[in-house]
């Protein structure tokens, strides 16, 4: 048996652990794992005709290789967000060049060539780890007949079909230790804190770092939310607050009321801007609003920098384990899942079959903008 493994998608803090579950459950079975380097650029930049000139972008897995990577974030295995159906000519490898149909938006459906790559590499299950992007071109593979398993991971904790999503954990955790830390110079001061955090369209992250860490304000993506209201709040929880400054949490992909998202920086292949800035134009706008300077921190990548807690280390190496697992009995086709606190899997098509977004009903008040539990009895742990 000889299985392919790749990450794409952000990095997340966990996936070197279920690279490293894959890799030694894989070995205990006698057999060979290669992984792709940079996600699908990997298989898309392979030119069979040339192996060994394309060698750059496989690594061969073992238990050597795979020993201590656990204690490390990222992924070893690099990562991009490329994504072979929605390519673009001028992008492509010399090798590809001119050998796609352009399709109406401009762009070239490249997977006759992964399909081959991985019919030329002899991969018998092809196992891709990542978020909603990376797990749909998974499914779309297994629907042209390659063997597919996917394991989802996403700070944001957005892919459909499971509760939890590798690196959940660890950024929440991140999360709440910078927001917490952020009190010391925002009281020194007297202001009004804004930390905007990841979240282009789930604002759940957001939303349990803002729980945990008792701030007095969460705009999450879900909800387009008044910035004079909030100005009007901020103010009243910086004067009931003996330390004289107040806490506001913010999604990047939070809107205001009739106003776009924000974005920044040039549009990427698929014409996709960089979403920030929304915590910046909020930090703005309250100082504007209420007369009292603002203190605005992007945490950004910060929030999936360095290894992964003790709740992703285990379920990244269960996720890892179990995909080996249903292998070696023969089953395809599944995406890893925890459900009601169980391991379990479902058809790997899941993920494109509904977003998952934040219960804004069950978990958020918004008029005050704040979290909101409504009910913690029969809840999973997480509370999602």
């Amino acid at each position: 048996m000889r299985i392919g493994i790749l990450t794409g998608g952000g990095d997340v803090p966990g996936l070197n652990s279920c690279i490293k579950a894959v890799t030694r459950r894989a070995a205990e079975l006698g057999w060979e794992v290669v992984g792709f380097r940079r996600g699908w650029a990997g298989p898309l930049n392979y030119n069979p005709d040339d192996p060994a000139g394309s060698a750059e972008h496989l690594m061969p897995l073992d238990t050597e290789a795979v020993r201590t990577i656990d204690r490390m974030g990222g992924t070893i295995l690099h990562t991009t967000r490329t994504d072979p159906q929605w390519m673009i000519e001028d992008r492509l490898p010399d090798f590809l060049k001119g050998k796609f149909k352009l399709g109406d938006k401009g762009t070239v459906d490249t997977t006759p060539h992964i399909l081959r790559v991985f019919e030329h590499l002899g991969i018998d299950v092809m196992i891709t780890i990542g978020g909603d992007g990376t797990l749909a071109y998974a499914a779309q593979l297994h629907n042209e007949g390659m063997k597919i398993v996917s394991i989802p991971k996403t700070m944001d904790n957005d892919v459909f079909g499971t509760d939890y999503c590798i690196g959940f954990s660890t950024a929440v955790s991140r999360s709440v230790e910078h927001i917490n830390a952020l009190r010391t110079s925002t009281g020194s001061h007297e202001r009004i804190a804004v930390v905007e955090m990841f979240g282009r369209h789930s604002g759940e992250t957001a939303l349990i770092a803002s729980y945990l860490a008792d701030v007095d304000r969460a705009i999450i993506a879900e909800v387009p939310f008044d910035v004079g209201r909030l100005a009007e709040l901020a103010a009243a929880d910086r004067m009931e607050n003996p330390a004289r400054y107040a806490m506001v949490v913010i999604s990047e992909g939070a809107r205001i009321e009739g106003g776009e998202h924000q974005t920044y920086g040039k549009a990427d292949e698929y014409g996709r801007k960089r979403l920030g800035g929304i915590g910046h134009l909020v930090g703005e706008e309250l100082a504007r609003l209420t007369g009292v300077d603002t203190i605005t921190q992007s945490l950004a990548y910060l929030m999936r920098a360095g290894p992964p807690d003790a709740l992703d280390q285990m379920v990244a190496k269960g996720f890892g384990t179990l995909a080996v697992q249903e292998i070696a009995a023969g089953r395809n086709g599944f995406m890893t899942a925890v459900r009601d606190g169980n391991y379990t899997t479902v058809p790997v098509e899941t993920c494109v079959t509904r977003k998952k977004r934040v219960d804004v009903a069950a978990f958020y008040d918004v008029d005050a903008y704040r979290p909101r539990i409504a009910q913690v009895k029969g809840m999973p742990m997480f509370l999602y």
